[in-house]
């Protein structure tokens, strides 16, 4: 009995001893980083979206490239409606989406889409699905720099639901595409391909919609934050994306002590320096050599930079999307050592002589062996991917590579290229491919755009076509205009195209 007293006293202390040291072990150690919890809602308020592409072919614009199947990443978000990616829907001919862990897909039709900032809005067939699937709620302020920040979204490798965590690096006013400026959220938490249209979560609330990772380089990712996004579904509301209000006149800062000198400056007046008005008419408000000094109630510094809060600075085109009313952007400038207050017009959805498809797919017009298209974005591929045509074009002073940027004219609306080589046929017999050339005029008449030349054609009652090209060097092209009305229905035949021209097109060659 004394025995077993004995025993059961030892084990007892024994226990007690090994209790104390591995509670003096948890102590002494490092303690974990606390895992932060993932609120049910947020999983399930993040979707899987699958679509079938169908992109526009610009060397071929009498149809489509062949289907692209991808998948990206959406967000629920107020009204019924899923926030992603113009990039993973855009062009979409069918739109498939699948919440985490289910087993089904709703089908859904793209309503809404701003390739420029790279946002688009999901609507479902089946809206019932918003019974079970809620909104994520949505930050009002911007996150600040180091705050942590997960990642949601379905990137490749997996089927599940993926989140990573990182922190917010940087925090920009930088340029997105197709000449759209906007904030932008750097973090680095893994951005991969199949993340993009996918939430950026931050205290349980969405800062952000993940976009894009930067090629080449290693934990950096992109997120659009919630201003940009609330610009977008604001522009949207009632049924179409006008664009972003933008100031399009070139500055430049005001650093160097020679060019305060030149405009006698003094000490106390910090901005940027007017280099090139978005106009020259006297009637424009800015002028060459105007320092804007403050946008709104913003002082500008030499850099071109305002401050956001205590430790952000950004480009003061920034302040443009936030002080813009009536159309028109306040600015405060020094003229000729005089301040004054003036009212610039605001551009929304800049107008490009070489503008972006937009989600839309080429016009074209094909006349005997030759097909017509407008100049685009997209079409300047052939040259962006490839050095020696670009050199060529460049020495050749093609206006694809001289005119990019500069915005239409009633005199030249567009530009008109051969956006395909010639259909082999004896009309052609002789010249050179003229595969990416811009028509500068039929019989001598000044081309404005696709429709204007097609209505020259139309019209013509010459017995000779002559098209000249608006380049340095290269042939002019002569043709016979009976010709080339005679060959167009069996090149058409023998190469399997529908239409000689796309509808717009081919109700301008039909009107009498």
């Amino acid at each position: 009995m004394n025995i077993s007293r004995i025993a059961v006293a030892a084990i007892l202390a024994a226990a007690s001893l090994l209790a104390h040291a591995a509670q003096d072990a948890t102590s002494s150690a490092s303690p974990a980083a606390p895992v932060a919890a993932i609120p049910a809602n947020l999983e399930n308020s993040v979707v899987k979206v699958f679509a079938t592409l169908r992109r526009p072919d610009p060397y071929k614009p009498w149809t489509k490239a062949s289907p692209q199947e991808v998948t990206g990443s959406g967000v629920v978000i107020e009204g019924k409606r899923i926030l992603t990616n113009a990039h993973v829907v855009g062009y979409a001919s069918q739109v498939q989406v699948q919440a985490s862990q289910a087993g089904g897909k709703v089908s859904a039709t793209v309503v809404a889409v701003a390739r420029g900032i790279d946002l688009a809005i999901l609507k479902l067939d089946d809206e019932s699905f918003f019974d079970t699937h809620a909104p994520v709620s949505r930050a009002s302020v911007l996150p600040d720099v180091r705050d942590q920040v997960f990642a949601y979204g379905y990137p490749t490798g997996g089927t599940s639901l993926s989140i990573t965590k990182g922190i917010v690096s940087r925090i920009e006013f930088a340029n997105y595409s197709m000449g759209t400026t906007g904030l932008r959220i750097q973090i680095d938490a893994a951005i991969n391909p199949g993340n993009s249209g996918g939430p950026a979560i931050a205290n349980d609330k969405m800062v952000g919609l993940a976009f894009g990772g930067a090629a080449n380089t290693q934990n950096i990712g992109y997120i659009i934050p919630n201003e940009e996004v609330d610009l977008f579904l604001r522009d949207v509301a009632d049924g179409k994306y006008d664009g972003k209000p933008s100031l399009t006149d070139e500055v430049q800062t005001l650093e160097n002590p020679v060019l305060r000198e030149f405009l006698k400056l003094g000490k106390d007046v910090s901005g940027a320096v007017v280099q090139r008005p978005n106009q020259n008419d006297a009637a424009y408000p800015l002028k060459e050599w105007d320092v804007i000094t403050h946008i709104g109630d913003s002082p500008i510094d030499n850099q071109g930079m305002v401050k956001l809060g205590t430790n952000l600075r950004v480009r003061f085109q920034y302040r443009v999307q936030q002080v813009t009313k009536d159309g028109a952007v306040p600015l405060t400038v020094v003229r000729a050592g005089k301040s004054m207050n003036v009212r610039v017009p605001a551009v929304g959805g800049r107008k490009l002589l070489i503008p972006d498809l937009n989600n839309g797919y080429p016009s074209y017009f094909i006349y005997g062996p030759i097909v017509f298209s407008r100049a685009s974005t997209d079409f300047l591929a052939f040259l962006n991917s490839n050095v020696t045509n670009m050199a060529a074009a460049s020495y050749m002073a093609n206006p694809l590579v001289t005119r990019r940027g500069d915005p239409p004219t009633p005199e030249r609306q567009e530009l008109v290229v051969v956006s395909s080589p010639f259909f082999p046929h004896k009309s052609v017999a002789g010249y050179s491919n003229r595969f990416g050339s811009v028509i500068y005029s039929v019989n001598k008449v000044p081309v404005r755009s696709l429709a204007h030349m097609v209505q020259l054609l139309r019209d013509s009652k010459d017995e000779l076509i002559v098209l000249h090209f608006d380049q340095r060097g290269g042939e002019t092209i002569v043709v016979r205009r009976k010709d080339m009305i005679d060959a167009t229905e069996g090149i058409l035949s023998d190469n399997g195209i529908r239409l000689q021209g796309s509808q717009d097109m081919m109700d301008v060659w039909n009107r009498k």
